[in-house]
Formats: structure tokens, sequence, C-alpha cells
């Protein structure tokens, strides 16, 4: 059938489970077995995915990839299990994360909780040794006035504490990423909050 692909593969002890009745492999083999045949963001964007649903570890993706070791892809999974991180919480926060190392910028820390004067926010991306903060803001964040206001708000509280802040869209993140990683690096850069 045209656009389907087949894939076969044994399946060890432990790799299945049930579900709704019926055996379906575990969500460590799933990821896995995605993550074996699927470019390395969409890898990611899985992997990222399950370990912040808390569906699977990284112990155990580690042990599938350790009982399939000479499997076609087990090396593009392996750099996809290692890259993985349960705390992004979009699929925004996971490409950008792959966007950002395939450019070559320092990784930043992810969910971090910052404290200031009159204020604790938690930011998506941070280079506290640059004061520099990336917010990943898709459609979702913005449902009115009030959270543009509430934003700016906060925004400022950062700025007031010696942060740089770094909004990007989806749009802008995959349609020029050159310009998102531009303006990340030019904050970097920065000696002081613009």
């Amino acid at each position: 059938m045209a656009g389907i692909s087949f894939h076969n593969a044994a399946l060890p002890d432990g790799h299945l489970t049930r579900a709704y009745g019926t055996s379906v492999t575990t969500a460590a083999r799933t990821v896995i077995d995605l993550a074996r045949t699927l470019p390395f963001i969409e890898a990611v964007v899985v992997a990222d995915s399950a370990l912040r649903m808390r569906k699977t570890t990284k112990e155990e993706l580690d042990s599938v990839c350790d009982a399939c070791g000479r499997w076609q892809g087990i090396t593009r999974a392996r750099r996809a299990v290692a890259f993985s991180n349960g705390l992004a919480e979009s699929v925004l926060e996971s490409c950008a994360r792959v966007i950002f190392d395939a450019h070559g910028l320092q990784a930043p820390e992810i969910q971090v909780t910052l404290r200031g004067p009159g204020f604790v926010f938690r930011v998506d991306f941070c280079w506290e040794e640059h004061k520099t903060i990336a917010e990943a803001d898709g459609l979702a964040k913005y449902s009115g006035g009030e959270d543009m206001l509430a934003q700016f708000r906060r925004d400022r509280l950062l700025r007031d504490a010696g942060y740089k802040v770094v909004h990007f869209t989806w749009r802008e993140l995959f349609e020029s990423p050159k310009t998102v990683i531009d303006r990340i690096r030019k904050a970097l850069a920065a000696p002081v909050p613009y």
C-alpha cells in the first residue's frame, strides 16, 4: 500500500504488555521502535512526551536499547534517548531543544523556577550564567488581552531582575530558525537586559 511502511522485529520478554484486553508493546519499546525509524527531531518529541507523561523512564529506554543492540537504527534511538528530557512540556519545547542543539547553542536548563522581588516564575529555557531566558509561545498561551498583559508584566519583572527575555513561536522556529537562534545569541552576548 502506498505511504505505508512495514517494520518487523523480535519481541524479547518484557517488551509486551496488555491494554484493553490485547497484547501491545510497552511504552519503552514503542518509543525505541519509533526512534529507530523517525527523524531525530520527531524521535525526541516522542521520547520527551513518554518521559513527561511517566509512561517510561530513561532506564527502561536504555534497557530496550541494550536488548535490541544490533538492530537497524538503534544508534539513532540511543541518540534520541540520550537527548530526551521529560521536563520539556510541549512539542514546541522539544523541537526547540533539537534546533538549538543543531545550531550549536549551549544547552539551556529546562523549566527553571526563578525568584525575585515580588515574583516566582517558571521559564521554559534558561541560560543562568548569561541571565537569558527563552520562552516558547504556543497559541494557547494567550487566550485574551489579560494573558498578554500578564506576560508583559512578567517580562518586565524578569528584566528588572536582570534577565534578558526572548520569545519565539512555532512558525518562527520552523520558518526562520536562524532568526530565533540569532535573537538568542544576541541576548546571550548582551551585558544587560534590553
